[in-house]
């Protein structure tokens, strides 16, 4: 069942009920209303009617009150009243009598109950024989005189409630429908804006993620569902676009990383079949051959443990906790450098000793690739400055080769996996394209920040930004 259907199987009982409560109270209010009148005019002509019948002076007799016309006018008699005196016994002593109109049969009489006598001083309904059928009846009780008992027939009142009631129901009826049909055309407009956004959810689900729905504002109820439903459907669609961007990085990944697996692998496995097929080989070749497959093995070896601190650094599994001495890191980092090439001018520039809680062993990786990478990168015998200093409660460490940079177009893919700003770099010079990336897992892990920016008259700084919420950079 529709919504719709729904609202108008609810909201019509609901009124129909509704009107036909006031209905019944209007019919209600208007005969107890008629009644009192009734009951007054009852009361009032009661001494008049008892008057007439203990006089025996009837309508039309031409007694010395009669002035042509009949004694009731005197009295102003409604038409149809009715009158009898009872005795004490409860019989009948004079009445049966019409007063206020001549028109009428005598036989028209209200069908009293067998002892009158019983409802004295208080008002009854009852039938009515001949031309009125139903009687207001009010009895006095017998005291000195003779029971009066008065009756005005209730005829006109009827045809009142009757004339009421027919038109409460007509316009019941009539107003019912009329609220039925606008209902359900109010109850379908306001429908109408669900309906455009079931038709655009079933257009998104098909894969438009790129559709909003209508409307979405903050002026109704529907549009602030409109707005929140947008939300909802803008953070899908990132999530999925993001989603995309990671299982393409994630698709590069493998194929990089087989790639990188597979030059070792199938160095080894030619010198492998190179011992197997040529038994006589010289103790030299034998030896060579050997040494290859080592360094393969070696340099696969190191390729795998990279790629675990990443795995590792990527399901953030936590890092020692410990002072590390960024100042010793720093002159470690410089003497390495100068070690590994001794023609070139690496010099170390420390504003101040800084001390910092982190992991001393993933640190130092960190600024090791950084230098290593400014010694691959650069021409042989450029400088190479490595930095230190705190800025801001910020330990910051700057790598500044004079090389040729890095391009614009390359700064937001260098710190990618496998990613090499020269493809036609062989890997031994330029290695597996994972330092930077390593670089910079450890310092996010750190709760820092790496960048890379140009060097003045040319070349590439990278900064390491440790903040002080990492552990506190502070000077000693």
């Amino acid at each position: 069942m529709s919504l719709r259907l729904r609202l108008l199987l609810t909201l019509a009982p609901l009124f129909i009920l509704g009107l036909a409560a006031a209905d019944v109270g209007t019919y209600a209010a208007l005969q107890s209303s008629l009644l009192q009148g009734i009951d007054q005019q009852l009361v009032s002509i009661q001494p008049g009617v008892q008057h007439v019948l203990m006089n025996k002076q009837f309508p039309g007799d031409g007694g010395p009150q009669d002035n042509g016309g009949g004694f009731n006018q005197a009295f102003a008699f409604p038409a149809g009243t009715y009158g009898e005196l009872l005795d004490a016994s409860g019989h009948v002593t004079q009445g049966g009598q019409l007063f206020g109109s001549t028109s009428y049969a005598s036989s028209s009489e209200p069908a009293f109950p067998v002892d009158l006598t019983a409802d004295s001083g208080k008002e009854l309904t009852v039938d009515g024989t001949g031309t009125y059928h139903s009687y207001r009846v009010y009895v006095t009780a017998a005291g000195n005189g003779p029971a009066t008992v008065t009756a005005i027939p209730l005829d006109g009142v009827n045809s009142t409630l009757s004339t009421l009631l027919l038109f409460e129901i007509s316009i019941s009826s009539g107003i019912t429908i009329i609220v039925l049909v606008v209902t359900w055309l109010l109850v379908r407009r306001g429908m109408r804006p669900l309906e455009r956004m079931g038709a655009t959810a079933r257009t998104i689900a098909a894969g438009g993620l790129g559709r909003r729905v209508s409307p979405s504002n903050e002026r109704t109820e529907v549009g602030r569902l409109g707005l929140a439903l947008n939300s909802m459907l803008g953070q899908i669609e990132r999530a999925f676009a993001e989603r995309d961007v990671t299982e393409q990085k994630l698709r590069h990944f493998v194929s990089d990383a087989s790639h990188e697996l597979r030059t070792p692998l199938t160095s080894m496995r030619g010198y492998a079949e190179l011992l197997q097929r040529n038994p006589d080989m010289t103790r030299d070749d034998v030896l060579l051959a050997v040494r290859r497959i080592e360094d393969e093995t070696r340099r696969m070896g190191l390729l795998v443990d990279d790629l675990l601190l990443l795995a590792r650094l990527d399901q953030g599994r936590p890092l020692d906790r410990a002072p590390v001495d960024l100042t010793s890191m720093v002159n470690d980092a410089v003497s390495d450098a100068r070690a590994a090439d001794p023609g070139r001018a690496v010099i170390a520039r420390i504003a101040a000793p800084i001390v910092v809680t982190g992991d001393d062993l993933r640190l130092r990786q960190a600024v090791a690739n950084l230098v290593r990478n400014a010694l691959v990168h650069t021409p042989a015998g450029s400088p190479v400055e490595v930095a230190l200093q705190a800025q801001n409660g910020h330990a910051e460490i700057d790598i500044i080769d004079h090389g040729p940079g890095v391009p614009a177009a390359q700064r937001d893919r260098i710190f990618e996996r496998f990613h090499r700003a020269d493809p036609l770099r062989s890997r031994d010079q330029g290695g597996s394209g994972l330092g930077l990336s390593i670089a910079t897992a450890v310092v996010t892990a750190h709760g820092g920040r790496i960048s890379v920016t140009d060097t003045p008259g040319g070349g590439a700084t990278f900064r390491i930004e440790l903040p002080a919420g990492s552990g506190g950079a502070t000077n000693v």
